[in-house]
C-alpha cells in the first residue's frame, strides 16, 4: 500500500511514507498512521445530478444538439449524499496534531476544498469541532466549466477553499528561492498539470496547486493526511516535496488508478 523515501536535512534522516488505503477515513484507526501537519479534503460538493448540468459530457458526443447521454441527472460519486461533515471534522480533530505549546510557532491546520455555498456550513461545524478561525481562499481558474451557459449569464470560473485552525496561527512559509520574504495571498491561479501527470478524477486538484499549499503550511519531514484522496494527486504533491503523506479512498476504481497511475505503488 505505501512507498518509502528518505528525506535528508543536516540535522536527521526521515523516512518518508506515502500510503493509499481503500477504506473510509472513519476507520482510520486501525491504520495507526501519525498525527498530520495538515489535512487536505477535497469533500462532495453534494451537487447531486446537477454535477453534469454544465459540463460536455452530460450531452451526447458533447454536443448539447445531440440531447442528453447516460451521465444527465446522475450523480458522480458514490459519497456524493452520504458524506457526514460532522464525523470528518471528528477525525480532523482526531488526526490533526496538537496545538504547540507555549511561545511555539507551527501550528496545524485543515484545508477544505469547498463550493461557495458550502462555506457557511463547513465554517459553522469547524467551530463546533474547535477551529474557530479561518482563513478563505480563492483559486482562480483559466476557463469556466459552464461553458454551455456563456450566452445565458456570467460564468463561475473560481473554486474556493478554506484553512481552518484552532488557536494559534499555522506553519506559515513565505520565504522564496533567494530567502526573501514575500507576499501570500488569499488567491491562486488553478492552472492544468503537464501531460506527465495522470488526468484520474472529474474534480482531481492541480500538482502544482497542491504543492504551493503544502510548501507553504508545512516542512519538509511533515505529515499530510487527504481523508477523501481521489486521484492521489496530494498524496503524489507531498512525496515530491518530501513529505510523509497517507490517503482514503472508497471508490475501489479511483484507489486503484490513484495507486497504480499516479503514485505508483
Amino acid at each position: 500500500m505505501g512507498e518509502n523515501k528518505t528525506e535528508n536535512n543536516a540535522q536527521t534522516t526521515r523516512p518518508v511514507r506515502c500510503e493509499i488505503f481503500h477504506d473510509n477515513f472513519e476507520n482510520a484507526k486501525v491504520y495507526n498512521i501519525p498525527r498530520a501537519q495538515m489535512i487536505i479534503a477535497d469533500i462532495p460538493f453534494a451537487l447531486g445530478d446537477k454535477m453534469y448540468a454544465s459540463n460536455p459530457m452530460w450531452y451526447k458526443d458533447g454536443d448539447n444538439k445531440n440531447g442528453e447521454s447516460d451521465l444527465a441527472h446522475k450523480a458522480a460519486f458514490d459519497r456524493d449524499y452520504s458524506f457526514n461533515i460532522n464525523n470528518f471534522f471528528a477525525f480532523a480533530t482526531r488526526l490533526l496534531r496538537k496545538e504547540p505549546g507555549k511561545g511555539e510557532k507551527g501550528a496545524p491546520c485543515v484545508l477544505i476544498f469547498c463550493s461557495f455555498e458550502q462555506m457557511h456550513e463547513v465554517i459553522t461545524e469547524a467551530e463546533k469541532h474547535g477551529f474557530k478561525h479561518y482563513t478563505p481562499l480563492i483559486f482562480v481558474k483559466q476557463s469556466s466549466p459552464q461553458v454551455l451557459k456563456a450566452n445565458m449569464k456570467v460564468l463561475g470560473a473560481c473554486e474556493y477553499g478554506l484553512i481552518l485552525y484552532r488557536n494559534k496561527l499555522p506553519k506559515f512559509n513565505n520565504t522564496d528561492e533567494t530567502g526573501k520574504h514575500r507576499m501570500i495571498k488569499n488567491w491562486f491561479e488553478f492552472r492544468r498539470d503537464s501531460k506527465d501527470i495522470p488526468r484520474l478524477h472529474p474534480t482531481q486538484k492541480p500538482v502544482n496547486l497542491l504543492e504551493q499549499l503544502i510548501t507553504i503550511f508545512t516542512d519538509p519531514g511533515d505529515v499530510v493526511i487527504d481523508p477523501c484522496c481521489g486521484s492521489g494527486s496530494t498524496l503524489y504533491a507531498a512525496r515530491e516535496l518530501g513529505r510523509s503523506s497517507f490517503g482514503f479512498e472508497v471508490n475501489k476504481e479511483f484507489y486503484g488508478k490513484a495507486k497504480r497511475e499516479m503514485l505508483g505503488i
